[in-house]
C-alpha cells in the first residue's frame, strides 16, 4: 500500500497536515524506507547528505515525511526539524551490532527533547531479511524501549529492500493518529 492509500485510511479532515520525522544513524535504511513509502524504486540509494522530503496530497490531506541524514556531523542539526512533529520514526540497522549502543544513545537524546515530548514513536527494526540480524525483541530490550513512559510507541521489524513490515508500521501510525 502506498502513501495515497495510507492517507485515505487516516481520516478525511480536509486541511489536516501530518509531519513525520524519519531519523536514525547513517546506513540504517531511512531513505530506502522513504522511497518504499512513496512507491519509488530502491535499486540505487545514495547516502543522504542533508535531507529528503516527500509530500503527498490526497483528499485535502497532506503527509510530509522528512528523512534527515544520519551521519555524525549531521545529527546535531536534527533538533532544527523537531518543531510540530506529529510522529517520529526511528530506523535501526539490526545488522550493525557495533553501533547498537550509539543508536540507542541517539534515540534517548531525541526522546528527552521537550519539542518531541509525547510524540508517538515508531521504531523500524530494519534489515530483518539478513539472517544474522538482531530480532525486534532484542532491539526493544537493548534500547530500553520497554521502559518508555508518556508516549505511544511501537517497534516493527521490516526490510526496506524487500518492503516487508513497512505497511504494519504505517498501520500502527494510522491507528495512533486516529486515537490521538
Amino acid at each position: 500500500m502506498g502513501l495515497l492509500s495510507l492517507l485515505r485510511k487516516l481520516r478525511s479532515s480536509p486541511d489536516k497536515e501530518l509531519r513525520i520525522l524519519l531519523l536514525g544513524l547513517d546506513n540504517a535504511g531511512k531513505t530506502t524506507l522513504l522511497k518504499r513509502l512513496a512507491n519509488e524504486q530502491v535499486n540505487h540509494i545514495t547516502p543522504t547528505a542533508g535531507f529528503n522530503i516527500k509530500s503527498v496530497a490526497a483528499d485535502g490531506f497532506k503527509l510530509n515525511v522528512w528523512d534527515i541524514g544520519g551521519q555524525s556531523k549531521i545529527r546535531p542539526f536534527w533538533k532544527n526539524y523537531f518543531e510540530n512533529t506529529d510522529v517520529l520514526i526511528y530506523v535501526v540497522d539490526c545488522t550493525d551490532r557495533k553501533r547498537l549502543k550509539e543508536t540507542s544513545e541517539e534515540l534517548t537524546e531525541l526522546l528527552i527533547d521537550e519539542k518531541l515530548k509525547g510524540v508517538p514513536l515508531l521504531v523500524f527494526a530494519n534489515k530483518q531479511d539478513v539472517s544474522s540480524c538482531l530480532k525486534t525483541a532484542e532491539i526493544a530490550e537493548t534500547m530500553g524501549l520497554i521502559n518508555l513512559k508518556g508516549r505511544s510507541w511501537q517497534i516493527q521489524g521490516c526490510s526496506g529492500l524487500q518492503g516487508t513490515g513497512i505497511q504494519e508500521g504505517m498501520d500502527w501510525i494510522c491507528q495512533t493518529i486516529k486515537n490521538k
